[in-house]
C-alpha cells in the first residue's frame, strides 16, 4: 500500500467514512402485565373474556392474570382450569380490582368503580345509552383509560369483536325460533325447514348486515325459504354475493314486506342504526296479519326494535305472545350461548393483552394501534369521544391529537 492509499485508509476510519455495522431501532422493553377478570354483576351476563387456554397463554408469557372465585361458571368454565393454566384464583371482587388492567364483558357497575384504582386499564363494553354523566366523570376522576371493545376495529377497518358476536346472535336466532315454532304453546308445532312433500318454512329478514347475513345462512342449510329485506342494495347485493346463491331480496317497500310477513314462519329484526335507534319498520296492525304461532326474534331490541310491539324480555322470561305472534326480544342473544360466545371473544381480547405487554403498556401501544385508538373513550381520565362528549356535555380531546403529542 502506498503513502496516499495509507492516508486515505486513516483519513476514511477517523471520519467514519468506511461501512459501518447496520444500527438497528431498539425494541421497545415488553413489560408484564397483571390483568383482572371480575365476575360479571349484570344480571344474566354470562360470558367472560378470557378462557382457560387464551389465560394460560398470557401467564406463558409472563402475565399475571387474576380471576375472581367463580367468574367463569357461567360459561362453563370452572376455577380449576383456570388454575390449571397458572392463574391465580381470588375469593373477592376488591383483590381482582387491584390488577393494573380489567377486563370485563359488561360495563362495570358505579360500585365496582369505587372499586378501581387510579390509572388503571378498563376493557369492556361501553353501552353509552345506558349509562349518565356521572358515570363518566367517575371514571375520569379515576384516571382510567377505558377502551370499549365494541367500537376498536382491525386493520380493514371492521369491528372485530362486534362481527364475531353478529355472526353467533345470526346463527343463534334461527335455531332459538325453530325451538319456539314447535313449541306447543307458542308455535304451530312445525319443524323450521323444508322436507319433502312438505311445504317448506318461509323466513323473513330484516336487515342484510352480518346478522341478516348469517341468519340466512343457517336458514338455507336447514332448507327454508328465505327473503331478505334492507334499505341498502349494496348490502342486499353483498349478502347475495357472500351466500353464493339465489335468495329473495328487496328493498324495504311497505306492500312488498307486509305482503312477504303475511306469510312469513319466522320474522328476524335484524336492523342495525348507526344513530343508536332503531326505526320501526314493521307496526302492530301488520302484526295483527301474521299467522297464528309465527315467531318475531327481534335482535334490534338493544336499540329500541324494529317491530312496534316489541319489549325487552330476560332469559328467564323470553317470550311472549301478541295477536297470538311470539315475540322474543333480549338484547343479549350472545350471551344465550356463552361458552361459544366467550370464546369468540378470548379470540380477540388474548392477542391484544399480548400487544399490550410487547409494547410495553398502553400508552405505547395506542401510539400505533389506530384501530384501538377508535375504541378508546377515555385516556388517562380525558374524554377522547366526542358523541359521548355532546351526549353528557363533557370536555373533550381528540384521541389521535393527544397520541400525535406523545410520539414527540
Amino acid at each position: 500500500m502506498n503513502a496516499d492509499q495509507n492516508n486515505y485508509m486513516k483519513f476514511s476510519h477517523s471520519d467514519k467514512l468506511m461501512p459501518q455495522e447496520e444500527v438497528l431501532e431498539k425494541d421497545r422493553q415488553s413489560s408484564q402485565l397483571t390483568i383482572g377478570l371480575p365476575k360479571e354483576v349484570v344480571a344474566e351476563e354470562n360470558r367472560i373474556g378470557l378462557v382457560p387456554e387464551a389465560a394460560g397463554l398470557l401467564v406463558a408469557n409472563g402475565h399475571k392474570v387474576m380471576l375472581e372465585s367463580g367468574a367463569g361458571n357461567p360459561a362453563h368454565f370452572q376455577d380449576h382450569e383456570y388454575s390449571e393454566a397458572g392463574v391465580q384464583i381470588v375469593n373477592s371482587s376488591e383483590e381482582v380490582f387491584k390488577a393494573d388492567l380489567i377486563l370485563k364483558v359488561a360495563s362495570p357497575s358505579m360500585e365496582e368503580i369505587d372499586k378501581m384504582k387510579n390509572h388503571q386499564t378498563l376493557i369492556s363494553a361501553l353501552n353509552v345509552m345506558s349509562q349518565s354523566r356521572d358515570y363518566f366523570k367517575k371514571l375520569s376522576y379515576k384516571k382510567i383509560t377505558g377502551i370499549a371493545y365494541e367500537y376498536t376495529q382491525d386493520k380493514t377497518g371492521t369491528y372485530p369483536v362486534r362481527r364475531s358476536m353478529s355472526e353467533i346472535v345470526g346463527k343463534a336466532s334461527i335455531m332459538i325460533a325453530s325451538q319456539y315454532i314447535r313449541d306447543g304453546e307458542f308455535g304451530r308445532g312445525s319443524m323450521l325447514g323444508g322436507f319433502p312433500g312438505i311445504t317448506p318454512s318461509e323466513i323473513v329478514i330484516l336487515g342484510a348486515g352480518t346478522v341478516g347475513e348469517n341468519a340466512a345462512r343457517t336458514a338455507l342449510g336447514l332448507g327454508a325459504v328465505v327473503k331478505v329485506f334492507d334499505h341498502s342494495i349494496y348490502r342486499l347485493r353483498r349478502l347475495q354475493e357472500n351466500l353464493n346463491t339465489r335468495v329473495f331480496t328487496s328493498i324495504i317497500q311497505p306492500k312488498v314486506l307486509n305482503k312477504s310477513l303475511k306469510s312469513a314462519d319466522v320474522v328476524i329484526g335484524a336492523v342495525h342504526s348507526i344513530d343508536g335507534k332503531t326505526p320501526c319498520i314493521v307496526n302492530e296492525e301488520t302484526v295483527r296479519q301474521m299467522k297464528q304461532g309465527s315467531v318475531v326474534i327481534d335482535v334490534s331490541i338493544d336499540q329500541g326494535g324494529c317491530f312496534e310491539t316489541s319489549k325487552l324480555t330476560t332469559h328467564k322470561n323470553p317470550v311472549y305472545k301478541v295477536h297470538d305472534v311470539t315475540h322474543y326480544c333480549i338484547p343479549n342473544i350472545a350471551s344465550s350461548v356463552p361458552h361459544t360466545a366467550s370464546y369468540a371473544l378470548s379470540n380477540f381480547f388474548a392477542p391484544v393483552l399480548l400487544s399490550i405487554g410487547e409494547e410495553g403498556g398502553i400508552d405505547n401501544l395506542l401510539k400505533r394501534d389506530f384501530g384501538l385508538c377508535k375504541g378508546t373513550y377515555l385516556y388517562n381520565g380525558i374524554l377522547t369521544n366526542k358523541y359521548i362528549s355532546d351526549l353528557f356535555q363533557l370536555p373533550f380531546q381528540d384521541i389521535e391529537l393527544l397520541m400525535a403529542a406523545f410520539r414527540r
